[in-house]
């Protein structure tokens, strides 16, 4: 295996065999031995966890253990009737497991149809291959924007420079020269050339860090984190509770003898299960898990792959959104366009110079198109050649004396190539000219003999001549006006960043909507980061960017506070998706940049942004509002349970009892509201504004039952049954409101759910056998009067408690 080292450029053994001409390649034979020797590069790569992971996630919890311990115990003491909460527990875990085993399926389809492929040479010619089919001693074709796939050794004649990120941590491409290594994980940021493939599968490097960074995982967020939170307090409080409700319910039996004496230590026991059992909010986790995972299967339905579910919180947070516009608002589709005279003769040999451009196997789509209007009989042989790099905005080819093309020919962008040349003022005038109609422009120049070494390090010399200028267009997307107008409307902020010349991109601003004045030119940016910041936030069009500069606007963003997301298609796009808080690529974008980001459009629609984003906000919106009526639910059977206790009076409810209660006031009605529609943006502070509800909520709740059955046990003693259902009534009456609180703004959907709740609590009362199961029945005139009034007022009072916790937030009201 490589050590980190050989990173750098180190030579390395191994490769093609001893004699083979690299460019051979393996036959099929070698190909097909290999593979039958399991010698492929079988790395992990779906997006979701294994069967187990997903099965062990939801059954083998703390609260699942404590769950099947009182079911146990119940069922040993002949009380099953108090036990149904196991089989909703057991109900739960089955959803759970279902619902991502679901989305484990659609996101491995979406994984396996959408995977990465190689370029290889085999039998002699290129083939596109998967890249788990790669086998020792195969030559890979690497190009610029794609990701190594495996570890190999960059044969002679090849110059790449790599990002090596993914295993170092230091984004600064590393130039690799013939002979070195490359790790699979790493990225081609510029250059092309050949590569010997010499270890894959387990045997690479970055096996390890490949298997876990691509193993689907629930989410790891403020929503997940907060919840966690909560858990590990509820696990703190079980145990103390436990203890005095044990000793209450022992008291009120006449002491530990009595009760064990007299049989009173069954009931006891069932009060401890109904306490302990209450307070632990099952359903919680399993709705936020569901709410995620059934959001991922969305989104796939929207031709989405969300390659980490965490992505799904992030859409609903996003408030900037930044553009590249090459094949995000412009097809990515370059079509030549012309050839425009330079002012000055043109030197002989620039169509030879222009077939060489467009021959090359890595060319991007601007050099593509310029091979398939000069086109090649025969590609002139160079002396040497200089790849197209982001950051010099330009490449070059020599061609030796004595060819038709002799000296040097330079291709890029006019600013670039002619900035110290004084015989292209007339020129770069002309190529500002066209730019300002929306033409993408290149100018090629040309000078005798070779470069200086000092070229790609620095400015050109000025002794290059510009030959001609080239122009291009792009389609803008149809679908761009309505979805950039769709952002705008929802808050998101907008900026377009482009490497290409300010000018273009301006007009292509002005036909989206986005603007009416010039491109911000971002050679112009200030280094200051206070100054960037204020630049970044004041403009929003921005031309001639390079990839260091995106990845600082990002940044810039971020620390202003601002969740960013990034959309890309092209290597110099992958810094900043890799800093943006969420990284999407389209459908034509280069291996290197879907590698980074986090969602993919699989079909290239730029109009599928807004469900996207539209379906974060539901997931994430719902699993607020479940949230507050899970804590609320544990607040107050906490509260309850500590003052019955220290009171040393039973726990006032049977295990049944708060089983029934909490499948209609919150098990059942939450599950429908996690899937419910929602658009408000999410904003942090998710734990702060559901405890913000949930403390002031249940605390009500429990003062409300305390208040009913103190007036029971002093004003209007009776049977224990009449209190329990006294108890009961004003128990669901106010955790239905705070439900209802909870759900709005309300819709028909959200008005049925609700109903369906009353009517379920109306049936527990008039139905004879769920009375008798229950162990319910209405309570004498006064006790049941005492008890809707109570409930009323709590009600009213949680009514008080959302509006100014809504205020607070700074929240239109509902």
């Amino acid at each position: 295996m490589f050590e980190a080292g050989e990173s750098t450029g180190r030579h390395v053994g191994s490769g093609a065999p001893a004699g083979r001409p690299a460019v051979d390649g393996l036959s099929s034979d070698e190909v097909l031995s290999r593979t039958r020797a399991g010698r492929i590069n079988s790395i992990p790569g779906a997006t979701s966890r294994s069967v187990w992971d997903i099965v062990r996630a939801n059954v083998l919890t703390l609260f699942n253990a404590i769950v099947a311990g009182c079911f146990v115990l119940l069922l040993v003491l002949d009380q099953w009737r108090d036990a149904l909460f196991g089989f909703s527990a057991l109900g739960n875990s089955l959803i759970g497991i279902i619902q991502e085993y679901r989305a484990k399926q659609s996101l491995d389809r979406l994984a396996i149809l959408h995977a990465s492929q190689v370029r290889v040479v085999r039998d002699g010619s290129p083939k596109l291959i998967p890249a788990e089919a790669l086998v020792p001693d195969d030559i890979v074709l690497l190009s610029a924007g794609e990701q190594v796939a495996a570890d190999v050794r960059l044969l002679d004649g090849g110059y790449v420079e790599a990002d090596e990120s993914f295993l170092t941590g230091e984004s600064a491409p590393v130039p690799k020269l013939p002979g070195a290594a490359l790790l699979s994980g790493s990225l081609i940021m510029a250059g092309s050339g050949r590569a010997a493939v010499v270890r894959v599968g387990p045997e690479t490097f970055a096996y390890k860090l490949t298997a876990e960074a691509r193993r689907f995982a629930l989410v790891t967020s403020e929503i997940r984190s907060g919840l966690d939170r909560v858990l590990r307090v509820i696990t703190w409080l079980l145990l103390p509770t436990a203890v005095l409700v044990t000793h209450a319910q022992v008291q009120n039996a006449g002491g530990w003898a009595a009760a064990f004496s007299s049989g009173q230590w069954i009931p006891a026991a069932v009060g401890l299960v109904a306490s302990i059992m209450s307070m632990i909010p099952l359903g919680l986790v399993l709705l936020t898990s569901m709410a995620f995972a059934v959001g991922g299967v969305r989104l796939a339905g929207h031709m989405v792959l969300v390659q980490e579910i965490a992505a799904v919180e992030v859409l609903a947070r996003v408030d900037v959104l930044c553009l590249d516009k090459t094949g995000t608002l412009s097809s990515g589709a370059t079509a030549f366009d012309a050839v425009h005279d330079a002012g000055v003769p043109a030197a002989e040999g620039w169509r030879q110079a222009l077939e060489w451009f467009g021959a090359k196997e890595e060319a991007s789509t601007t050099a593509k198109s310029i091979g398939d209007a000069f086109p090649a009989a025969e590609v002139l042989p160079e002396a040497s050649s200089v790849p197209f790099t982001s950051a010099l905005k330009w490449s070059s080819v020599t061609f030796p004396p004595g060819s038709p093309a002799a000296g040097s020919w330079v291709l890029g962008a006019p600013d670039f190539v002619l900035a110290d040349s004084s015989a292209g003022a007339h020129a770069r005038r002309s190529a500002a000219a066209l730019a300002s109609t929306g033409l993408r422009t290149l100018v090629l120049a040309h000078m005798p003999g070779a470069l200086p070494g000092s070229a790609t390090s620095g400015a050109l010399p000025a002794e290059l001549v510009p030959v001609v200028l080239l122009t291009f267009r792009e389609d803008i997307r149809k679908e761009a006006p309505g979805t950039l107008a769709y952002f705008r409307q929802q808050g998101v902020g907008l900026k377009i960043i482009s490497g290409d010349d300010p000018r273009t991109v301006a007009v292509l601003a002005r036909a989206v909507g986005l603007g009416t004045g010039k491109a911000y030119d971002a050679r112009n940016l200030p280094t200051d980061p206070l100054l960037l910041e204020e630049a970044v936030e004041n403009h929003h069009v921005f031309g001639s960017v390079s990839p260091s500069q995106k990845r600082d606007m990002v940044q810039a963003l971020k620390r202003r506070g601002h969740t960013v997301a990034m959309t890309g298609d092209g290597v110099n796009d992958v810094l900043a998706l890799k800093e943006a808080d969420l990284g999407i690529a389209m459908d034509t974008a280069s291996p290197a940049t879907k590698a980074v980001a986090r969602l993919i459009l699989l079909d290239g629609r730029f109009d599928r942004l807004p469900a996207v984003v539209a379906e974060g906000r539901r997931a994430i919106s719902n699993i607020e509002r479940v949230s507050m009526v899970f804590l609320s639910k544990t607040v107050y059977i906490t509260v309850i349970s500590l003052t019955f206790a220290l009171l040393l009076w039973p726990f006032p409810f049977l295990p049944r009892q708060m089983s029934v209660l909490d499948g209609l006031t919150i098990g059942l009605p939450a599950f429908f509201l996690a899937l419910q529609p929602g658009a408000q943006r999410y904003e942090p502070g998710f734990l702060k504004r559901s405890l913000a509800f949930s403390v002031p909520a249940g605390l009500c709740g429990a003062l409300c039952v305390l208040a009913v059955s103190m007036y029971a046990h002093f004003a209007a003693p009776g049977s224990a049954e009449a209190t329990q259902s006294a108890a009961v009534i004003t128990l669901a009456l106010v955790a239905s409101w705070i439900l209802v609180t909870a759900s709005r703004p309300l819709n028909w959907t959200k008005t049925l759910i609700l109903a369906g709740m009353y009517g379920g609590l109306a049936l527990l009362f008039t139905v004879p056998p769920a009375k008798e199961f229950f162990r319910l029945d209405w309570p004498p005139a006064d006790l049941l009067a005492a008890s809707v009034t109570v409930a009323v007022a709590g009600s009213l009072v949680i009514e008080a408690i959302r509006y100014f916790q809504r205020r607070l937030a700074g929240r239109p009201e509902d």
